[in-house]
């Protein structure tokens, strides 16, 4: 029996969250404080890229599941589950603002039913359940902490079938509830106090943000003694307690949780006095791996940057996705425009032009992209550029000068047909 629920928040992890438990077949009223997203939602359009999202929000659509509002009290009138989806955006000092938590928990106060349960699955620091609870300062409304652990590129199937699921709770029977919300398949439940289901999230994401810092560092030195990472990461992945995942060397991590959680883990050791000196070598790294492959590319051009054109495949944080926050790709391409190249960009969800791009002229083919440029980056893993005509880019190109950030490339094909190639950790 589908249960009443409210979603605040219609941004990535409120609209996945909202329509994922639409399709279980719960009643769902998402609450967004944008009137314009509220209309282009309740007609079915989808402001992101994810794939099965636009079916799935049709489906709740159509079947009066599902529906948008700005009207707080009406969007949690008679819901018994209130999941929290908002912002929590890195302050200056590396810490998380929980100012759009606490204004919808202090919100939402009045209009609360008695007994209802409000679910965080905002990414916050530890301890912030409690903040909810005094912002809300309701001894009649339960509060719990449920990570979301959902991939971009892959939201819907990582909600609908997770590969575990944490509720962080100081009652079982409260925790009970909310697990039978998503639970329609066989996954691994945790039930932990609040405290710990929270860290659970900062400590995952800080050590995929180490492990990819490692296979950058590990990179450099194949190259160094003319090994192939390539092979490295097959042989280290063959490994049961290591795993492939997040070994494959590139431009850098980035994206929306990486850099603010790993940040905010920093943080929140500092807070308590312990110096998490290993995540601050994991920045670093990560920052250096910006400034090598700016390096690279003054190797493949042969000297100086000035006045080159470079083009640029790949610009949102990883493929898969349209997301451009935090990408690695504006970074490398922010320190490459600091040595005085001229920037074209090409990436196939990115159509037209937008503040975060200012300074760099966008291609809508990844050929024209190439025209009369100087040298070619690769920064983002989408698999058609492995596909593309090299003939063609040889032709479009001043010169044939390539740096392959993601190794998506053939480079005996490139270096037979003249290109001066680098790779990431491998010759």
């Amino acid at each position: 029996m589908g249960r009443k629920i409210a979603v605040v928040g219609a941004g990535y992890v409120g609209l996945t969250t909202g329509a994922c438990l639409s399709h279980l077949g719960h009643d769902v009223t998402c609450i967004e404080s944008n009137p314009d997203k509220v209309e282009l939602l309740s007609q079915g359009r989808i402001p992101i890229s994810e794939p099965g999202l636009a079916e799935i929000v049709e489906e709740g659509l159509s079947s009066n599941r599902l529906r948008f509002t700005m009207d707080r009290e009406a969007g949690v009138k008679d819901r018994e589950f209130i999941f929290l989806c908002v912002p929590t955006p890195q302050d200056e000092d590396g810490s998380a603002d929980l100012s759009y938590l606490v204004q919808a928990a202090s919100e939402l106060k009045p209009y609360l039913q008695p007994g209802s349960i409000v679910i965080n699955k905002s990414t916050v620091p530890v301890g912030s359940t409690h903040v909810v609870a005094d912002a809300l300062g309701r001894s009649d409304v339960h509060v719990v902490s449920n990570p979301e652990f959902l991939r971009e590129g892959s939201a819907v199937a990582d909600f609908l079938k997770p590969e575990r699921v944490v509720i962080g709770a100081d009652d079982s029977d409260v925790a009970a509830r909310v697990a039978g919300l998503q639970l329609r398949r066989s996954a691994p439940l945790l039930v932990t106090d609040p405290e710990s289901a929270e860290l659970i999230k900062y400590a995952s994401n800080a050590f995929l943000a180490t492990k990819i810092s490692y296979a950058n560092s590990i990179a450099a030195l194949a190259e160094a003694v003319g090994a192939d990472m390539d092979d490295v990461v097959i042989g280290m992945g063959l490994d049961s307690r290591i795993g492939s995942s997040f070994l494959q060397p590139g431009p850098g991590w980035g994206g929306s949780c990486l850099p603010k959680d790993t940040s905010a883990l920093i943080y929140t050791a500092q807070s308590v006095g312990y110096s998490f000196s290993m995540l601050d070598e994991v920045v670093k790294v990560n920052n250096a791996q910006f400034d090598r492959v700016a390096e690279k590319t003054e190797q493949v051009i042969g000297g100086s940057l000035e006045g080159m054109t470079i083009a640029v495949w790949g610009l949102t944080f990883k493929a898969g996705t349209d997301d451009l926050r935090e990408s690695p790709s504006l970074e490398v391409i922010g320190r490459l425009r600091a040595k005085g190249a001229k920037i074209r960009g090409y990436d196939p969800e990115v159509k037209g032009s937008s503040p975060i791009l200012d300074g760099i002229e966008i291609a809508l083919d990844p050929y024209k992209c190439c025209t009369d440029a100087d040298a070619l980056v690769v920064l983002t893993e989408w698999p058609e550029f492995s596909t593309l005509d090299l003939d063609r880019v040889v032709q479009e190109l001043n010169s044939p000068r390539v740096v392959d950030t993601r190794n998506v490339l053939d480079r005996v094909a490139l270096r037979r047909r003249g290109f001066v190639y680098r790779g990431i950790g491998r010759v």
